[in-house]
C-alpha cells in the first residue's frame, strides 16, 4: 500500500506549503480561514485518533497504548522542552522572537510531528484502505495551520519570506519521507499506527485545543465539534470498508 500513501502525503505536503503562502502573502483572510482550521482540525485528529486509530494498533500491537503515551511524549519533548515558545497559529509575541536559531528550533521541533504524519498515513493504509483515508484526512485538516505555524515563527524570528517557505517545504517533504520510511524500518511498520495515535493525540489536545480556547469565540469552537461530526460522516460513507 505504499504507492497510495505516497501519493496522499504528497498532497498533505503541498497542505503545508498553502499555509506558508497563506503567512508570507500577509493576507487577513488566510488568518482567518487558518484560526476557523484550528477547531475543525483538532476535532477531526481527536476522533480519528481515538476511535480509528488506537482501536486498530491495539488489535495488531499488545504495547498500542504504551506506545501511543511514548509518541505523545516524544512530541512534547521536541515542541515544548527542546523549542522554546512554540504554538500553532500565527505568532504575535515577537518579543519572544529575537534570534533566527528560534525560528530554525521550532522548525526542527516540528519535524518529528511530520514525520509521523507520514509513518500514520503509511501505518494506517497498511491496516485498510479505509483506514488510511481517515487518517489521511486528520493530516490533512491540521496541514494548512502546521504551514502557517512555522512560516509565522520564521518571520517573526527574523527570516526572509525565502526561508519560511523553504522551511515549510521541508515539512511536507518529511512526512513524504515517513511513509517511505515506514515500509523500511521494522520498528515503525509494528509500532508507527501507535506511535502515531499518540502523536496525532498531542497535536490535536495540546496544541490546537488551548489555542482554540485562546479565541474566545463560538466559530472556533464549534469548529471541534464540527470536526468530530466530519468524522463520523467519513466513517458512515466509509462504513462498509472497515473503519
Amino acid at each position: 500500500m505504499i504507492a497510495p500513501a505516497i501519493l496522499y502525503a504528497l498532497v498533505a505536503a503541498v497542505a503545508n506549503v498553502v499555509g506558508g503562502l497563506l503567512i508570507t502573502s500577509a493576507s487577513p483572510r488566510g488568518i482567518r480561514v487558518q484560526r476557523m482550521l484550528l477547531g475543525f482540525g483538532a476535532g477531526f485528529m481527536l476522533a480519528a485518533a481515538f476511535a480509528s486509530m488506537l482501536p486498530h494498533a491495539i488489535e495488531i500491537d499488545p504495547d498500542a497504548g504504551m506506545v501511543a503515551l511514548f509518541g505523545y511524549l516524544l512530541v512534547h519533548v521536541t515542541q515544548h522542552i527542546l523549542t522554546p515558545h512554540f504554538h500553532f497559529g500565527e505568532e504575535t509575541h515577537h518579543e519572544a522572537m529575537v534570534a533566527r536559531w528560534v525560528g530554525t528550533a521550532a522548525l526542527l521541533g516540528l519535524l518529528l510531528h511530520t514525520f509521523f504524519d507520514g509513518v500514520a498515513i503509511a501505518s494506517a493504509f497498511d491496516v485498510n484502505a479505509s483506514l488510511g483515508l481517515v487518517v489521511f484526512l486528520a493530516v490533512l485538516v491540521h496541514k494548512v495551520p502546521e504551514g502557517v505555524t512555522i512560516a509565522s515563527i520564521m518571520l517573526v524570528s527574523g527570516n526572509s519570506k525565502r526561508r519560511a517557505l523553504q522551511g515549510v517545504v521541508l515539512l511536507g517533504a518529511t512526512t513524504v519521507g515517513g511513509v517511505l520510511l515506514t515500509s523500511w524500518i521494522q520498528p515503525l511498520a509494528q509500532h508507527g499506527l501507535a506511535l502515531s495515535a499518540g502523536v496525532t493525540t498531542y497535536v490535536a489536545a495540546s496544541n490546537l485545543v488551548p489555542e482554540v480556547q485562546k479565541q474566545k469565540d463560538f466559530t472556533s469552537g464549534a469548529g471541534v465539534i464540527a470536526g468530530v461530526l466530519v468524522y463520523l460522516l467519513a466513517r458512515l460513507v466509509l462504513g462498509g470498508l472497515d473503519v
